[in-house]
């Protein structure tokens, strides 16, 4: 695995104890066959040591971050970037950033707010399979 400094694609940050999210890393995964994306949770040293780069706030998971080309993107603007990369007709979606923020970010927020409960939590941060850990930081 490139040391986060000298990766160039995209990173994506993700509550690693939420199944919702761990799931939508998978989803990632499997629509990224030229493997651009990296990952990291943000309950992670790298995850950590990122929101702390950008001021964002190191004790609350409750939004997808998106680190590329130096910017950061939350919540749905980040979730729209991501598809725009993926396989498949998914890049369609990137159609809804017209879509005002605070708009998009009340859907996101109240499914967010609700991952838990309708998903389920871990224990523990999901771990990547051997084939897969080369995508993510630690």
């Amino acid at each position: 695995m490139q040391p986060p400094n000298t990766h160039t694609g995209p990173v994506l940050l993700f509550d690693g104890v939420c199944n919702l999210c761990t799931s939508s890393v998978q989803f990632i995964i499997k629509r990224d066959p030229k493997r651009k994306f990296r990952f990291a949770s943000l309950q992670s040293v790298f995850g950590q040591q990122v929101l702390q780069a950008h001021q964002l706030n190191t004790e609350t998971f409750d939004s997808l971050v998106l680190l590329e080309n130096g910017k950061i993107y939350q919540r749905s603007t980040a979730a729209l970037h991501i598809a725009r990369q993926l396989s498949g007709a998914w890049p369609l979606f990137y159609v809804f950033i017209i879509v005002p923020a605070f708009i998009r970010n009340a859907v996101y927020d109240f499914i967010a707010r609700n991952r838990y409960k309708w998903f389920g939590k871990k224990e523990a941060c999901w771990l990547p399979t051997p084939d897969l850990q080369a995508l993510f930081y630690k």
